[in-house]
């Protein structure tokens, strides 16, 4: 049986790989990956974003979540220092 405590650091250690990357406005956000090389593929509640290889999704709010923006900056290969300079 997993304690409550192992499930905490678990997750602590999940939040901290993805990082935190706060008050990002969704079209600064899609200005710098276009920056970085992606390209918008389709818009609606979401903004769909593609370097050919891989498929961001970025939803059209403001700020957008720190947790979700340092996972869609993850998942363009970007780490979060080289992401806030494209800012």
């Amino acid at each position: 049986m997993i304690s409550p405590t192992e499930v905490t650091c678990a997750k602590s250690r999940l939040l901290s790989r993805v990082g935190k990357i706060p008050g990002v406005n969704h079209l600064h956000a899609i200005r710098a990956l276009e920056k970085a090389g992606f390209r918008v593929v389709r818009e609606g509640k979401h903004t769909v974003m593609s370097d050919g290889e891989r498929i961001l999704t970025i939803p059209r709010h403001n700020p957008v979540n720190a947790f979700t923006m340092g996972g869609i900056v993850r998942d363009a290969g970007l780490t979060p220092e080289a992401f806030r300079k494209l800012l």
